[in-house]
C-alpha cells in the first residue's frame, strides 16, 4: 500500500527500469531468433563479380596495434586488385607514421595509402579523419575499421554480399567481438556486454523492424549516400549513430550480417572504461538533442523507435536507477521509511532473473561463451559493471552539457592501447 512519497518514488523507478528491461529482453530474444534463422541457412553467399570496395582505417597514436591491424586487413579474403586501405594517420606523435610507412615499403603492389595529418587539418576527432580519408578514396563502397581491429578473413566479403543483394541498404553492419577478454574480469564484463547489447540486440531490431545502428567499425556504406549528406558529422564524438540517422531519413535502412566479423581490443582499466563510455554517453546526448524534433514527425520511420530506445535508458532507465538505489540505500540507513519494500524486492529480484536469462541467451549464440565461468561472471555483473554505468551516464551528461555550453572544440578521444 502506497503511504508516503518515497512508495510512489520507488514504483515509479521499477517501472522505468522494467520497461527498459522488457524492451531489452524482446530485442534479445528476436536476436536470437535471428540467430537460429542464419543458422541453419547453409546457402553459399558468393557473388560472380565482387567491386571496388576502399577501407578507411583512422588512427591516432595507435603503434601499439595499428600493425597488427592494416595487415589482417591485407591478408582479407578479396581480391587484392579490389579494394584500397587508407589509414589516416591524424596528427599522431607516437611512432605510427614509420610502422606504416614500413609497411607500405614492404607491400609496394598493393592499394595502400598513408595519409599523414597536422595539428592543422588534424587531431580533430574521428569524423573529420574520415572525412579527410573519404576524399582521397574511389570506392563505390566504402568500409570502417578502427584502428585497433582484426576483421576475419571473410568480413569484408559478407558485408559486399549482404549490401550487393540489397538494393534498400544505404550501408550493412557485421558484429565486433573482444579479443583480449580473458585478460581481466573488466574485459570478461565487456566481452560480455558486447555479445548482449551490441550483436544480439541489434540482431533483434532488425529482425522485428529491419532497422540497425551503424556501429563505429566492421560496416559498409555506399559512396553515393556519404556524398550526398555531405560525409560526417565532424560535432558528433558518436559519429556511427548520428550517421545511422541521416541514412535512414533519407530512405534507406541499415542491414544486418550476422557473417562478418571483427575483433577488437577493449578498454583493460577501470579509467581508461570511464574515459571510453564518457565519450560514447556524451556523444549519444548529443545525436538525441540533434534528433529530438523526429521524434513527433510521422515520416520519420524507425528514427522515432530509436530515440525513444535512447530516451527510456538515458532518461527514464537512468533516473530509475539512480532514484531506486537511493531509495534503498538511505531505507537500509534508517533515513527514511518505505511501506512497499516487499513488493520492490520482488520486483527487483524478476528483473535480475530476467537479465541473467538473457544475457545467457545472448552467450548461447557464440561458440564458447555458454559456459560455468560466464555465468557466474553474468551474477556479478548485474551488482558491479552495471552500477558503474550510472556514473558513466551522471559524467557524459555533465561533459554534454559543458561542451554545449562553452562550444568547446571536438578533439581525439582515444581509447587507450594495450
Amino acid at each position: 500500500m502506497l503511504q508516503n512519497i518515497y512508495d510512489y518514488l520507488l514504483l515509479g523507478s521499477l517501472f522505468s527500469i522494467w520497461i527498459v528491461i522488457l524492451i531489452n529482453m524482446v530485442l534479445v530474444t528476436s536476436g536470437f531468433i535471428n540467430y537460429l534463422k542464419h543458422h541453419i541457412d547453409k546457402r553459399p553467399r558468393v557473388l560472380n563479380e565482387y567491386p571496388f570496395v576502399s577501407i578507411l582505417i583512422p588512427a591516432h597514436n595507435e603503434e601499439k596495434v595499428i600493425e597488427k591491424t592494416v595487415q589482417s586487413i591485407l591478408d582479407l579474403d578479396y581480391d587484392n586488385n579490389k579494394y584500397e586501405i587508407i589509414v589516416v594517420n591524424d596528427n599522431s606523435s607516437d611512432n605510427s607514421a614509420k610502422i606504416l610507412q614500413r609497411l607500405k615499403d614492404k607491400n609496394p603492389h598493393r592499394f595502400l595509402k598513408i595519409i599523414n595529418t597536422d595539428n592543422i587539418i588534424g587531431g580533430k576527432g574521428k569524423s573529420n579523419a574520415l572525412n579527410i580519408g573519404f576524399k582521397q578514396s574511389i570506392g563505390d563502397l566504402i568500409a570502417i575499421y578502427d584502428a585497433d581491429n582484426t576483421p576475419e578473413r571473410q568480413a569484408l566479403k559478407e558485408l559486399v554480399y549482404a549490401i550487393e543483394n540489397d538494393p534498400e541498404a544505404g550501408a550493412v553492419i557485421g558484429k565486433f567481438r573482444c579479443r583480449n577478454k580473458n585478460k581481466n574480469l573488466l574485459t570478461r564484463f565487456i566481452n560480455l556486454e558486447g555479445i548482449y547489447f551490441q550483436w544480439v540486440a541489434q540482431a533483434g531490431r532488425w529482425q522485428l523492424f529491419k532497422f540497425c545502428t551503424i556501429p563505429g567499425t566492421n560496416f559498409l556504406i555506399r559512396r553515393s549516400i556519404l556524398e550526398e549528406i555531405g560525409g560526417w558529422d565532424t560535432k558528433a564524438i558518436t559519429e556511427d549513430t548520428e550517421i545511422s540517422f541521416r541514412i535512414y531519413m533519407m530512405g534507406y535502412h541499415i542491414r544486418f550480417c550476422p557473417y562478418s566479423a571483427t575483433w577488437e581490443q577493449e578498454p583493460e582499466t577501470i579509467s581508461v572504461w570511464l574515459k571510453q563510455r564518457k565519450r560514447w554517453v556524451k556523444g549519444n546526448y548529443y545525436v538525441m538533442a540533434k534528433n529530438f524534433k523526429y521524434l513527433f514527425d510521422k515520416k520519420a520511420g524507425p528514427i522515432r523507435f530509436d530515440l525513444l530506445y535512447f530516451l527510456s535508458i538515458y532518461i527514464f532507465f537512468f533516473a530509475g536507477a539512480v532514484i531506486s538505489d537511493s531509495i534503498f540505500i538511505l531505507s537500509f540507513g534508517g533515513f527514511i521509511r518505505t511501506y512497499i519494500v516487499g513488493y520492490s524486492l520482488l520486483l527487483w529480484f524478476m528483473a535480475y532473473m530476467l537479465f541473467i536469462l538473457s544475457v545467457q541467451i545472448s552467450t548461447s549464440t557464440e561458440k564458447g561463451e555458454l559456459n560455468l565461468s560466464n555465468f557466474i561472471i553474468i551474477l556479478l555483473m548485474y551488482f558491479t559493471y552495471c552500477k558503474l554505468w550510472i556514473v558513466v551516464t551522471i559524467m557524459g551528461l555533465i561533459s554534454f552539457i559543458k561542451d554545449t555550453l562553452f562550444n568547446r572544440e571536438i578533439k581525439w578521444y582515444k581509447t587507450e592501447r594495450f
